[in-house]
């Protein structure tokens, strides 16, 4: 199965499986993929995870994950290609080439020419993994921005945290059935660093460093790790 959408973290109890409610919603609409996908996409948002008070919107982005996600479980996946082909999630992957595990794009495209359920998943995670770490970088930097006054400091901090998990919760459940030990140590990490942007104080903005430090160095040894044991069992 691709990621649940919504995962929970320890510290929070979520609404009911919304990987439950879509099953459930495919195997009645089989005959009919693109209504199950509308329905399914419509009801994610509903029981997604909250990072404090905020829920993650989706995107162009997050929509075309999770309309790519739900047709490979119904085993459409020539519906799966044609929304992977004509959406934001190939465009994205274009956009962003040189920041991504390399031939991401033509592997992606080829795992869901061949149904192949597994590598559809592993590649889609290294796909989010990789924005998720671009994100947490480019927030260490805003963070330590002399130029920026405190508060906008703090206040960066807290929307680059709220970006960063809309696009790692789509994954948590791949990376945690893959590296466990990675999947707790990005969460804790999250955990730390939203309790130091509820702070407006220099200490609490310096703080914040570390933790972002750490998801963008969990997520790189994640992609090289995941790279190189697909290399080797190829």
């Amino acid at each position: 199965m691709i990621g649940r959408v919504g995962a929970t973290r320890t510290v929070v109890t979520s609404a009911a499986s919304p990987d439950r409610a879509a099953g459930g919603l495919l195997k009645i609409l089989a005959g009919s993929v693109p209504a199950a996908i509308a329905l399914v996409v419509a009801l994610a948002p509903a029981a997604a995870h909250h990072v404090g008070t905020y829920s993650p919107r989706d995107n162009e982005i997050t929509t075309n994950f999770k309309q790519v996600k739900f047709s490979v479980q119904a085993k459409k996946f020539d519906v799966a290609l044609r929304l992977f082909e004509r959406g934001a999630l190939r465009a994205e992957m274009r956009a962003k080439a040189r920041n991504l595990p390399p031939g991401l794009e033509a592997a992606t495209r080829a795992a869901l020419q061949a149904g192949d359920v597994l590598e559809v998943e592993r590649q889609l995670m290294l796909f989010f993994a990789a924005l998720a770490r671009e994100l947490a970088l480019e927030a260490d930097l805003q963070v330590a921005n002399p130029k920026l006054s405190l508060a906008a400091r703090t206040a960066a901090g807290q929307r680059f945290l709220e970006a960063i998990w809309r696009y790692y919760n789509l994954v948590d459940f791949a990376v945690s059935s893959r590296d466990s030990k990675a999947s707790v140590a990005v969460r804790l990490a999250f955990d730390e660093a939203e309790g130091y942007v509820k702070s407006v104080s220099a200490l609490g903005a310096d703080k914040l460093r570390e933790p972002l430090r750490r998801i963008a160095q969990v997520l790189a040894d994640l992609i090289q790790t995941s790279s190189t044991s697909a290399r080797r069992n190829s």
